[in-house]
Formats: C-alpha cells, structure tokens, sequence
C-alpha cells in the first residue's frame, strides 16, 4: 500500500513543483469559485466525478475523525456513504495525508485533483481540514444542501492548489450583550467561518447592558446582570450556562475555531455592577443599561475588594476556555466616577499615579498578572494603551490604525479592526432604504480592500500585524436574521482579506465568485444582505412628467413591475430610466445569478399640483406648542392626553425652548403654525420627529420606529409662501435610542438640490 501511495504522491510532488513554476495563461482567477482565493491555483481540462464507489485513501488513523466530519456532509447531499481505506484501490479515491516534510504554515494544504484520484496533503490536521473546505468548494454548491439531493452531477475540475494564509489571526467578534444571539445561531456563524478558514471567534461577553456568561460563585451576575427592562416596557434576557459555553467552544474547536472571551473592564461594567454595586465607586443602586453608550459608573480602582472580585470572575472564565489569548475590553472607561472617588484618588497618590489615565493602566497592568498566573496573554481595544501598555498585552486597533501602529512599533502584536473596514454593524446600503443601523457606511468593496499592514509600519515591525477582524455590534440588530443581514457577506470579504495575498485580490473577480457561496449560504438558511433598489423615494410626485433611476452597491440587474404585481425573475429587466405621465406602482427588487431577489420596494409615482400656500396673517415667530409629561411610545397613545400645558414652542437641531430634554423625563409635543416655502417647486422632507403634518397631509409616519435617522423621505408639491405644518414628537426611548439624542430636526431640499436645509425658528410662525 505505501509503495503504491507514495508513486501517488511523488506525482502530486512534480504537479506542485510545475505549478511553482508559473500558472498557464488560459486560466483566469474567479473560474473555480473558492473563497478565500487561493494563493496557487492552476486549473486544467476535465473533471474528478465523485460517486458512491469513491473512497476514502487514509495513512494515519489521525485523520479519521477528520475524514468522517466531511464525509458526514458529503452523505448528507448526495447519499453516498464513502468508505474509508487504506489500501489504494487503484482509481476513484481521495487520498488524505499529513505530511512534516511540505514547506508551508500549518494551516497550509495542497489539493490535486485528477480525473482517476484527489490528493489532499498539509504538514498538519489544521491545512488538512483547510484543503476538504477547498475541495467542498470545488464541488458545485448543493453539496452544503440539508438533504439529499438527485439530478445533481457531483463533479470536482481537474485542478492543483498549493495555499496557505497570509495571517494567523482571522476572526469574527460578536456582541451577545446589546441583543442575545442564542446557541444554535452561534453554531451558525462558527459553520461560515470554518467554510471560509476564519480560526477566531472573539466572544463579547460582558457589557453595561448585560452580562451573559454563568459564573457559580457570583450568581446574581446573571440573575440580575442578564436582564434589562426596554424602554418599551418589555424584558430583554438571556446568558449562556457553563455547560452552554463549554458546547460552543468544542463546537468551535471541531471547526479549528479558538474561542477568545471578552469580560470588558474596567468600564462598560454596569450590568455587573447592577448585580454587586459594591464594586462600584458610589455604591449605587444600579440598574442594567437600558440605551446604548456609555456609562460613566464603572468598577472602582481604588478598592482592592474589585480586582479580588475580578480575579474570581476570571478563575471561571479561563477555565471554559483554552485560547492563549484573554480579551479585557478596556474601552471608553469614563474616569469621571474616578475623578471624585477617595478610593481612586487614594489609589493614584499611594501608587504615585499622573492621573485617571495612568490609573487605568494600573488597572489593565494588575489585571495582566492575573491572567499571566494562569498562562493568557491579554488583548484589548487599543485604549489599553492609555498610561503605558501592560508588558505581554496585544491590541486591537479599532478608532483607527495609529493604535495598532503605536502598538507594533513597541514590540507588541495587534489585530487590525479599524471601523472605516471592519465594523459590520454599519449600513452597506442607503439609510433610507435599509433596516436602521448605528450609522457608518461600509460596503462590500471597503471591506473587501482593506489592507492590515499599515504603509507606516517597518518592515521589521510587519509581523506584529496578527491579522483583522469582523466586529458585529448588536444595538441595531434585533433579532438573528439582523445580525446575519448585517454580516454577510461582508465578513466573507474580511475573510478572503487575512487568507489571500494582496497580490492575488481582486474585487470583480470576488463577486463572481459569491454567486456560488449565496447558493451555499442558502442551504444554511443565512439571511445575507442583497443589496436593495436605491434612488428613488416610496412615494414620488410629478407635475408633468417623473423620471425614475435606480442603482444598487454591487450593480446586480434589478427587475421590477407597474401593473400591481410583485416582480419575479422573469420580470422586466431594469437598465435604463423609467418615465410616467399618469400615477403607477413599481415595485423593483434586486436580482441575484441564482434567482433569488432582495426585499421589492414599492415606489409610488403621483401626478400632482403646487399646493398653493394660504392666505393668512402670523405674529409671533415659532411654534404653538401643546407639551404634557409622560411615557407615550406611541402617536395613538396622545389620544387619552387630557391635562396638555401650552406655550411657544422652538424646534430645530438644538431641542425644545427652555426645556433640556432628558430620556429619563419622557413627554410628548405637539406643534403647530406654519412653515415658509421659498418658492414653488417639488420638496423633499426628511425628519426624525414621530409624524410630520403639511398642508393637512400626513407627510411623513415614523411612528412606532427607532428614530436614530429619517426612515421615512418623501416628496410634496409646494407653492411659494406659508403652509399649515403640525408636528409630532415623543420624547421617548424605542430600541434602546433616546430621541433625545438626536433632537427633534426638519429637513428639506428642492429636488435636484444635493444639500438639505436644516429648519430652523425663522421659518416657522404662529
């Protein structure tokens, strides 16, 4: 058997060898669809076709168990049972070995496939299970189906790879804290990244908005720490047990995934706090963070009770978790509790402190020898670097690059996730179209182009850059499917980017290759972003005639209807401007290689006239103003109101006259009087305020909605002059946003302008 393996194998040798020596020029990137890229591909004439005769050809028992995991999948689609063998049968097997002797990383891998034998070879089990990722990606995308399926011809190109990864670090950080992602959701996302050879799941664990993993000796963590009360009244909970934990990290590691946990200190600590505010500066009481942003009640530095307590905390956590690295989060403490506590002012003169900044790196410091005494290395957000970075500590470098540069050029490893690239809560698509985000605008190709190794770094200080990150923060992602939406397939790219060399990149060729991975995607039920029509507003009105354009952020085709219908696959091809001179509906969704659509919008186009201004005589500037205290979430809440104060009211960016709007204080206004047009033309108003009213007309309804940023444009025909406007606004919290935050604002532009006029006291009248 070994003399027939090893005239196999010396084979594979001289292909790899000549594959070294120059790729052929007829092959062209993105014709075999693998992500992440590989490094060496060279493709060739004909097919490998896997059926139920094919077998498996094994050298070392190692490999059974790694074998049997894909062959599992491979029983799933096709219903073929492939058997394993150490003897070689001569033909129509795919041979797995380890071998010491490639020159490569461990995670490194060859796969030459001929038309009689595949040959999969890496020094390691780690490249072993890289190369059947690769060769499940050269099988057509079905082969990820859920059941079996017939008709399908199972067929792999005769092809020979050699790849191994740029960085050692490729990751997903996911925030469960803000909203809870549960097991079998977390299960899903380890599933992608092993499919697309991402090794690091970060898990963010801890926040001022919850705490989510069971620790035995402090109970209350979780009984009170995992819970909040919405500002919709309603219980937000959820915490993953030490049995749960223990599930994902073997999950995890079956997948050759280490798991990094995050405990954020010293801020971000009000859900722990909420639980044992004894370990605060004031001693509390605390409840459990019910809006985003940051909390200035954060753990007291001064006392030693905290890090004895932390220490605890951290004797459990490492226990459930064998990654090298520890992440302490570090990020935006607020020293503001630390600035009036005796303890912490104590603290700084006894350890001949500078000030609350060097106090924060005594804390990280004193924390590191912790986690140093059970053999971590810390890694945090790069404010660990604040006062002086802990000696063995790594940094992620996410307000920018100039941490991670600093951090590296002091000797010290760092994960590039700077959020211009790597945040993937940020909207990939137009704000008004897309499901409300925290702001940002990150697409595909940003992510896509993003290149870890800052131009500034020396070469010498080049491999301290460990690799990059996909961050996933959860305030705006309210359910699972959001957080897929959000993450796919954006992370895909930020995967190709810490596998690939920069030199073999290339975007066009990386969308080509997503066709098939959405097919795959779809057999693991992932709700990935496609991207929506964009252009026009919902609603669209005309004087003579209305013209139409649409786009999208990856310019797929685009297909819609306008007799009622919702668009199909087969509907009219979108590609060139519509044009009305009568009232219609289109309705127009994006269209993907495989059938599948976006979302369809619904865009409806009304011939219309000027509304003509009225004809009346206003004295005093502003607004009337009807205002009552209380918590009303919604418009229709109003209509029970009967003790409403009044006076004159001004609103614009700056809030409400003589009144500091607090979150806390919640109330509700109403507006009235009328609003100054500078000429006759079509408008468009946008707005954050719950409903706006003009000219009689409900123009714009965000009721019910999270009010971060205008969800609702829309269009209206004005004449010049005064128009009747009535404003609603509740001062309210609605998915953990404060509309406080933003203020109430009015905008508008004459159609065809680019910039948006802000309204202010001045055109308002009473």
């Amino acid at each position: 058997m070994k003399t027939v393996l090893t005239r196999h194998y010396l084979f594979v040798l001289l292909m790899s060898f000549l594959m070294a020596c120059g790729q052929p020029e007829e092959v062209k990137k993105g014709i075999i669809s693998v992500i992440p890229q590989p490094n060496s591909i060279v493709q060739k004439h004909g097919y490998f076709k896997l059926n139920k005769s094919t077998q498996w050809l094994i050298n070392d028992d190692e490999v059974k168990e790694l074998v049997t995991y894909f062959s599992e999948k491979i029983n799933t689609a096709t219903g073929y049972q492939l058997s394993m063998s150490s003897d070689e049968p001569g033909s129509n097997f795919i041979s797995i070995n380890i071998d010491p002797s490639l020159n490569m990383t461990k995670e490194g891998y060859t796969v030459s496939v001929m038309k009689d034998f595949i040959h999969v070879a890496s020094p390691t089990k780690h490249g072993l299970f890289y190369g059947l990722q690769t060769l499940l990606q050269l099988l057509p995308p079905d082969i990820e189906a859920k059941t079996e399926l017939n008709n399908v011809n199972w067929k792999i190109p005769v092809v020979d790879i050699k790849d191994e990864p740029r960085f050692k670090w490729r990751g997903m950080h996911l925030d469960v804290c803000r909203h809870f992602v549960p097991v079998e959701n977390i299960k899903k996302h380890l599933d992608m990244m092993a499919m697309f050879k991402m090794n690091t799941f970060h898990w963010h664990l801890t926040e001022d908005q919850a705490w989510r993993i069971e620790i035995k000796k402090y109970p209350l963590l979780t009984k009170v720490g995992s819970k909040r009360t919405e500002g919709e009244g309603f219980v937000s909970s959820g915490y993953y047990s030490q049995e749960e934990v223990k599930e994902i990290v073997k999950y995890a590691a079956d997948r050759f995934i280490t798991v990094v946990p995050e405990i954020e200190l010293p801020g971000h600590a009000l859900a722990a706090l909420s639980a044992y505010p004894e370990y605060s500066c004031t001693g509390g009481p605390f409840e459990v963070r019910n809006v985003w942003g940051v909390e200035p009640d954060v753990f007291c530095a001064g006392k030693d009770e905290t890090f004895e307590f932390l220490e605890d905390v951290i004797k459990e956590v490492v226990a459930l978790f064998p990654s090298t690295y520890f992440h302490i989060g570090g990020d935006e403490c607020s020293k503001e509790r630390w600035e009036e506590c005796l303890s912490c002012q104590r603290r700084i003169r006894r350890e001949r402190l500078k000030d609350e900044h060097e106090l924060q790196s005594y804390f990280i410091k004193r924390i590191e020898k912790v986690l140093l005494d059970h053999g971590k290395k810390m890694i945090g957000w790069d404010e660990i670097l604040e006062g002086g970075l802990a000696e063995s500590a790594a940094v992620m470098s996410w307000r920018g690059e100039k941490g991670g540069i600093e951090a590296a050029n002091e000797g010290h490893d760092v994960v590039m996730t700077p959020g211009n690239w790597c945040y993937l809560d940020h909207y990939q698509g137009d704000y008004r179209v897309e499901p409300v985000a925290i702001g940002g605008y990150t697409t595909l190709e940003e992510s896509y182009n993003y290149e870890p190794v800052p131009a500034e770094l020396v070469e010498d200080k080049i491999k301290h850059v460990l690799g990059t990150q996909g961050n996933v923060w959860t305030e705006y992602m309210y359910t699972p499917e959001l957080v897929e939406y959000r993450v796919y397939p954006r992370l895909i790219a930020l995967a190709e980017v810490n596998w690939t060399q920069k030199e073999q990149k290339e975007y066009k060729q990386f969308v080509k290759r997503l066709d098939k991975q959405f097919v795959r995607l779809d057999h693991h039920n992932i709700n990935y972003h496609i991207p929506l029509p964009e252009g026009p507003l919902n609603r669209v009105v005309y004087l003579d005639e209305a013209k139409l354009e649409f786009s999208n952020t990856r310019n797929y085709p685009m297909v819609y209807t306008t007799d009622g219908t919702l668009p199909t696959p087969k509907s009219k091809v979108y590609n060139k401007p519509l044009f009305f001179d009568e009232d219609q509906t289109v309705n127009i969704a994006t269209l993907l290689v495989s059938g599948k659509m976006s979302k369809h919008r619904e865009i409806n186009v009304t011939k219309t006239k000027l509304i003509p201004a009225t004809n009346v005589r206003t004295t005093k500037p502003g607004l009337a103003e009807e205002y009552v205290d209380g918590s009303f979430l919604n418009v229709s809440d109003l209509k029970k109101v009967r003790d409403w104060q009044t006076r004159d009211g001004v609103i614009d960016e700056r809030g409400v006259k003589d009144r500091r709007l607090d979150y806390k204080t919640p109330s509700a206004h109403v507006f009235k009087g009328y609003i100054s047009i500078p000429s006759d033309g079509i408008y468009e108003f946008q707005s954050n305020l719950d409903q706006l009213f003009l000219s009689n007309q409900l123009l714009i309804d965000n009721d019910g909605e999270v009010k971060r940023f205008s969800r609702n444009n829309t269009s209206v025909a004005l004449a010049k002059g005064k128009h009747p406007i009535k404003l609603i606004y509740l001062n309210n919290v609605i998915g953990g946003w404060p509309q406080t935050w933003n203020g109430p604002k009015i905008q508008f532009r004459k159609m065809g302008k680019e910039d948006f006029i802000t309204v202010n006291n001045d055109m308002y009248s009473n």
